[in-house]
């Protein structure tokens, strides 16, 4: 069964930012927004990997939701591209869902 979460995307962090999440030693660099794990229904705000060693295998990466960001220690490269991304894709982002393993925005019923 499809989970439909109703998220705000705006204010977002960059790809390279790095971070420590609550209950975790290690700090996590930002290497991808707005995704889902194979074979999960959730959507994350975030996936990363250890910092500083970086991506390994695959079941080294770490999903997240800004929720559990305790520390901010570098924000990432943000450009006009990064600018651009932020204001024309994520802060319009609706509400998302996942289909068929697939996230795809729910489309709006309100007139």
């Amino acid at each position: 069964m499809a989970e439909k979460q109703k998220k705000d995307y705006k204010g977002l962090l960059p790809l390279g930012s790095v971070v420590s999440l609550k209950d975790m030693d290690p700090k996590v660099f930002i290497s991808g927004r707005i995704v889902c794990a194979e074979g999960d229904d959730r959507i994350y705000d975030y996936v990363g990997c250890i910092y500083p060693e970086g991506m390994g295998k695959g079941d080294e990466l770490i999903f997240f939701d800004r929720e559990a960001v305790e520390r901010l220690y570098f924000i990432g490269y943000q450009d006009e591209y990064e600018i651009a991304f932020r204001t024309e894709v994520l802060d319009k982002l609706g509400e998302l869902e996942i289909v068929n393993g697939e996230m795809v925005e729910v489309e709006s019923t309100d007139e």
